[in-house]
């Protein structure tokens, strides 16, 4: 495992699209702590915590599809975004192939780590009884798929291989019959092949008992998420169309994907937890859609300041994924705002609690990025 915390201006001055760094910052937002924020000024309303706005910072049981169920395929779409701009960089610095897929084992290897230890591997370090699908594991495992298909296939190649994975998957999960499950729905909790399959080749335990919503066979469609990202990365990096086309495609493809996903999900449900084609399709272009109004004012437009929040929050955001599992935030912001919090009663002071605990996390961030240390895997 090699960790590298640079604590020089490298990061700074490489030459990068600042809305990459924006748009991831803008998505680990709501897991540092917004989403709670959210809620929590709803509440200030008769009926708000109810409202659809506070119902959408929540994950779907099911079917379905809330602003929350975007958060983690958006990052890896944005993990597939980066890519293209990755591999010219190591190119250019004469990396040999060999190099290059040495690079990406170890961050897959580290983030399937990182994986275990979010999940609670440090506690007993029982790897039997280990939860080893994880939301890392998963970006990890996807990228680096996205990546050695990238580096060995033409575009066209590519967007076959997607659509095939895609229908594919739709396939085994209509057609292939789950032992036990007879005479039920191919697409419910209980009936699915997803979960038969983990359970069968899968070790450790599982997140909700009998299945995990990252696990093995349902990271084959989010590979093609990972791919959607990687497809931006190649047309944002093509010199021979205009900003204003890369954008115009974009929105177009945004609307064609929405579309697409909708009408698929006539006959296979939009399902985070299963990862089904039509949320693949419909989570791509939501992720499609807002990375492009992130493109557009801040590397088009040029107007930066107003995202620079989330830009703090973006070239760290591993760290402070891993850094809310093992640094208590909380107590920090009790330590210092809780006496404000007490002067106040729910839900004011609610909203107080949930907007200091995300401050203290941007501190942290500002500090490291104010020092020059990021993390990088």
């Amino acid at each position: 495992m090699q960790i590298v915390i640079t604590q020089n201006s490298t990061l700074l001055k490489m030459k990068r699209l600042y809305s990459i760094d924006a748009f991831r910052g803008f998505d680990m937002m709501f897991i540092m702590g917004v989403a709670e924020v959210i809620v929590a000024v709803c509440s200030l309303f008769p009926g708000g915590e109810n409202c659809w706005l506070a119902c959408q910072m929540e994950h779907v049981e099911w079917d379905g599809f809330h602003i929350m169920d975007t958060v983690f395929p958006t990052f890896l779409f944005i993990a597939g975004l980066s890519w293209p701009f990755s591999y010219a960089s190591q190119v250019a610095k004469g990396s040999s192939r060999g190099k290059i897929y040495l690079k990406i084992f170890k961050r897959f290897a580290i983030l399937l780590f990182f994986g275990l230890l979010y999940n609670g591997l440090g506690e007993g370090w029982n790897l039997a009884n280990a939860r080893w699908c994880s939301v890392l594991g998963r970006i990890g495992l996807c990228w680096a798929i996205s990546c050695v298909l990238f580096i060995n296939f033409g575009r066209k190649a590519r967007e076959i291989i997607a659509a095939s994975l895609l229908v594919g998957y739709y396939l085994l999960l209509r057609f292939v019959p789950v032992p036990g499950a007879e005479g039920l729905d191919p697409f419910s909790f209980e009936g699915n092949l997803v979960g038969y399959i983990d359970r069968c080749i899968t070790p450790g335990t599982f997140y909700k008992g009998t299945f995990d919503p990252e696990g093995l066979l349902s990271s084959i469609p989010a590979i093609v998420t990972a791919m959607l990202g990687v497809f931006t990365g190649e047309l944002l990096r093509d010199e021979s169309v205009s900003d204003k086309s890369k954008c115009l495609k974009m929105i177009v493809t945004c609307v064609a994907m929405l579309a697409a996903g909708l009408v698929w999900s006539i006959w296979f449900p939009i399902n985070k937890a299963l990862w089904s084609s039509s949320f693949v399709l419909v989570a791509g272009g939501y992720a499609l859609g807002i990375f492009c109004i992130f493109y557009y004012i801040t590397d088009v437009r040029g107007y930066r300041k107003w995202a620079f929040p989330f830009m703090v929050i973006g070239v760290n955001s591993i760290t402070i994924y891993m850094a809310q599992a093992i640094i208590p935030f909380g107590r920090v912001s009790d330590f210092f705002f809780g006496g404000l919090v007490k002067m106040v009663s729910y839900p004011v002071g609610d909203v107080i609690y949930t907007v200091c605990y995300v401050l203290v996390c941007w501190i942290f961030l500002y500090f490291l990025y104010r020092r020059k240390i990021f993390l990088k895997v």
